[in-house]
Parts: structure tokens; C-alpha cells; sequence
């Protein structure tokens, strides 16, 4: 079996679990802004949000739209769900933006205040320590998120190197990310293995950049579409592997 010294490793949805700790916290915000004045039903204003939120980050990620435009369409889209919430954006755009980016800040704050991991996370980020392994974070998330989320969650000292794609100036799948994250990291893609839940964004774009894989398959509706090194169903299963 191949040797690796390091680990690239994707942080949201592969360690962190952000989509269950964005569930409470979209229940939170909801409560908070007390929209259910506007909403007879919530579940449409949820539904809507994750519908909008998928779509928008993978356009983020292949540098459609920025970061500012995410942050306010994710909420400004659902909100308008409501025919009262829709007049007041129809009569004042910026008015209505700036309330988005309220929602938007309480939103981000409950979530990365949150601690919940995915299964096996904090196993294998000891595990790869104990092994020697130098583990770097390759992630699209926004700085001061991303920050808080890895001290609420305890495994900021299990990294030798944090990678965002605002500090690379391009985000995952570019090359230029990898290219990036190996000239700070000081690794070798020869000796190098990504590891990701996202196949489109992290194993694609790691091994067009001459990386091995491993796909961790946590979301079976979007499957490998390729040949890769390593596709495993759990955290645990990595341990095998490494």
C-alpha cells in the first residue's frame, strides 16, 4: 500500500457536520426573527433555503458568484417565499438585502457555535495524529466561520495547516486551490491524499491536481462519477486505509 506523510481533508460535511448543526440552527434563526408571522408553514421556507443553498454553493465554489452574493441570496430567495416578505423586498431592494444579511449573521453564529462532528471524526483525526501524519484542512468555508466552528468542535490542534480558499484567492475544485495548498503546506502530491465528501469539489479537483483520494460517500444521491484511489461509506472505514 501507497505511504502518504500528509492529509489534506475537507472540513464541512467530512469532519464537521454542518448540514446537522445548520438544521438546528435554520430552526434557531427562524424562531429568532419569529417568521412565523410570514410562514403558515416552515417546512416550504426550509425547503426552500436548502434547495437555494446547494445550488448557490456550487456556484460558488466554480466562481460564479462571490461569497457577498451567497450570503444574502440564500436567505433573500426563501424569505421571499412569503408574499409580505416579497412586497418588502419588491418595494425596498436594499432595505431588504440588509435585513438578509441580520438573518444571515445570527444564522452563521448559531452554526458556528455549534459542536456536532460526524460520526468517527474526532477517532480519526486522533488516529492520523497518533500515526504522524501532517494534517492539513482544505476547505471553501469563510474565514470567521471557520475559525469558530474548528474551537467549538475541538480539533484546531489536530491541524498543522489551515487552507481556505479566500486566503488561496480560488476555491475548490481549481487547480490553483491545490497548487495552493501544496506550496503552503510544503507537501508532496506524490506522498499526498485528499480526503472529501464533496466528489465534484474535492476529489475531482484533487485528482486533476495529481492527488490520490478518498471519497468519503456520506451522501449516496451524489455518487462517484469516475475512477478513484479510495471510496469509503465511514470515518472509520479510513483507518483501514491509512
Amino acid at each position: 500500500m501507497k505511504q502518504y506523510t500528509d492529509i489534506f481533508i475537507d472540513f464541512d460535511d467530512t469532519l464537521y457536520d454542518t448540514h446537522g448543526n445548520a438544521v438546528i440552527a435554520l430552526e434557531e434563526t427562524f424562531e429568532y426573527f419569529n417568521l412565523g408571522q410570514y410562514f403558515d408553514d416552515k417546512q416550504v421556507f426550509y425547503d426552500d433555503y436548502w434547495k437555494t443553498n446547494i445550488d448557490l454553493w456550487g456556484r460558488y465554489a466554480k466562481g460564479e458568484i462571490t461569497r457577498d452574493y451567497l450570503i444574502v441570496e440564500r436567505f433573500r430567495h426563501p424569505l421571499c417565499a412569503s408574499k409580505e416578505l416579497r412586497a418588502k423586498n419588491e418595494k425596498s431592494a436594499s432595505a431588504f438585502k440588509d435585513y438578509c444579511l441580520q438573518v444571515s449573521d445570527v444564522f452563521l453564529d448559531y452554526c458556528s457555535n455549534k459542536p456536532g462532528v460526524v460520526e468517527g471524526a474526532h477517532e480519526l483525526m486522533d488516529y492520523l495524529k497518533q500515526k504522524g501524519y501532517r494534517i492539513h484542512m482544505c476547505s471553501n468555508g469563510f474565514h470567521e466561520v471557520q475559525y469558530k466552528k474548528l474551537a467549538a468542535c475541538g480539533l484546531r490542534d489536530h491541524f498543522d495547516t489551515i487552507i481556505l480558499s479566500e486566503d488561496a484567492g480560488v476555491n475548490k475544485p481549481a487547480l490553483e486551490y491545490f497548487e495552493y495548498a501544496l506550496r503552503t503546506s510544503g507537501a508532496k502530491k506524490e506522498t499526498t491524499v485528499m480526503i472529501g465528501d464533496n466528489f465534484q469539489t474535492d476529489i475531482l479537483g484533487a485528482k486533476r491536481a495529481g492527488l490520490d483520494t478518498i471519497f468519503f460517500n456520506r451522501w449516496p444521491e451524489y455518487p462517484a462519477t469516475e475512477p478513484i484511489t479510495y471510496e469509503v461509506d465511514t470515518l472509520k472505514d479510513i483507518i483501514n486505509i491509512l
